[in-house]
C-alpha cells in the first residue's frame, strides 16, 4: 500500500561520524527561555521606569539584569532608554504581569527558585499598579 522509504533520512548521521547539530540539554533550553522572558520583562519594567520613576521599578529593573546576566553566563543585558509616554501605563502592567508568568512557569520547571521568587513579586507589584490604577480612575 505505500511505497517504502529509499533514502536515507537527511536527519541521520553517517555511520561513525558524529553529529553536526547543535545539542543542547533540557536545562540550557529553559536557561535560554527563561533569559528570554526576563529580558522582555526588564524591557518593560525600563519603559514604566520611564514613565514614572520609583524606588521599586529601579530594584526590579536591577535584579532582572542580575538574573539575565546570571543565565547567560555573566553577559548582561542590553538596556535601551525607551520614550516616556504614560498613556499606556496600563497595558504595560498587564504586559509586565503576563511576562512575569510566563517567567514564573519556566524559573519553576528548572526550579530556580530565585528566579521564580522575583517573577512572583514582579506579578504581585504589577497587579498591584493595576489595582491602584483602577482605583484611581474610579474615584
Amino acid at each position: 500500500m505505500y511505497e517504502p522509504i529509499r533514502t536515507k533520512s537527511v536527519h541521520s548521521t553517517m555511520a561513525g561520524t558524529p553529529s553536526t547539530f547543535p545539542r543542547r540539554s533540557r536545562e540550557e533550553e529553559l536557561d535560554i527561555q527563561l533569559a528570554g522572558h526576563l529580558v522582555a520583562l526588564l524591557a518593560v519594567t525600563d519603559e514604566l521606569r520611564a514613565s514614572a520613576p520609583s524606588a521599586d521599578l529601579d530594584t526590579a529593573a536591577d535584579r532582572l539584569a542580575q538574573q539575565v546576566a546570571r543565565l547567560r553566563g555573566g553577559r548582561a543585558p542590553v538596556r535601551a532608554t525607551p520614550a516616556v509616554d504614560e498613556s499606556h501605563r496600563a497595558d504595560l502592567h498587564r504586559r509586565a504581569h503576563a511576562l512575569a508568568g510566563r517567567a514564573l512557569v519556566v524559573a519553576a520547571s528548572r526550579a530556580d527558585t530565585t528566579a521564580a521568587i522575583l517573577a512572583a513579586q514582579r506579578m504581585d507589584a504589577h497587579t498591584a499598579a493595576l489595582a491602584a490604577q483602577e482605583l484611581a480612575t474610579a474615584g
